[in-house]
C-alpha cells in the first residue's frame, strides 16, 4: 500500500516557513511522504505540484493574512482540475470564524495552536486514505 503523500507549503508573500518545516518533518518521520515546496507558493503552484506528484493532500502553513485572499482560488483551481485532493490549512492566526468560512469553501481540516502531532498525522493519513479508496472504487 502506498505511504500518504501530501505537499506543503506557504501562500504567496508569507515568509513564514518554520511552522510549515515542523509540520514537514513531522509527517515525514511518521511515514508519510513529503513534497516541500517552501515559501512563496501560488495557488496554481500548489495545484500544479499535487497534480504531478500524485499527491493526496495539499497542507498550507499559514501565519499572514494571504490565505484569506487565495484560498479560494486554490480550492476552484482543485475543483476545475481534481476533486480529490484535500486541502488543510494550518497557523497561528486563523480565527474560529475564519476556519468556518474555509470549511464551507472544502477545506478538509485546520489545524491551530493547540493542534496534536497525533492529530495532524492521523488527520493527513485519513484524508489519503480517502483519497486511494475514491480512487480504487472508480
Amino acid at each position: 500500500m502506498r505511504r500518504a503523500r501530501v505537499v506543503v507549503g506557504t501562500l504567496a508573500m508569507d515568509q513564514h516557513e518554520m511552522g510549515a518545516i515542523a509540520v514537514a518533518r513531522l509527517l515525514r518521520d511518521a511515514g508519510v511522504e513529503v513534497i516541500y515546496l517552501g515559501r512563496f507558493q501560488t495557488p496554481e503552484s500548489l495545484v500544479r505540484a499535487a497534480l504531478e506528484e500524485d499527491a493526496d493532500v495539499i497542507g498550507i502553513s499559514v501565519h499572514s493574512w494571504e490565505y484569506l485572499e487565495y484560498t479560494p482560488e486554490l480550492m476552484a483551481l482543485l475543483q476545475r482540475r481534481t476533486s480529490d485532493v484535500a486541502v488543510v490549512l494550518g497557523g497561528s492566526i486563523i480565527t474560529e470564524q475564519d476556519a468556518k468560512g474555509l470549511k464551507a469553501l472544502g477545506v478538509a481540516a485546520i489545524f491551530g495552536p493547540g493542534s496534536s502531532d497525533a492529530d495532524i498525522v492521523g488527520t493527513i493519513e485519513r484524508l489519503a486514505a480517502e483519497r486511494r479508496g475514491r480512487e480504487t472504487a472508480s
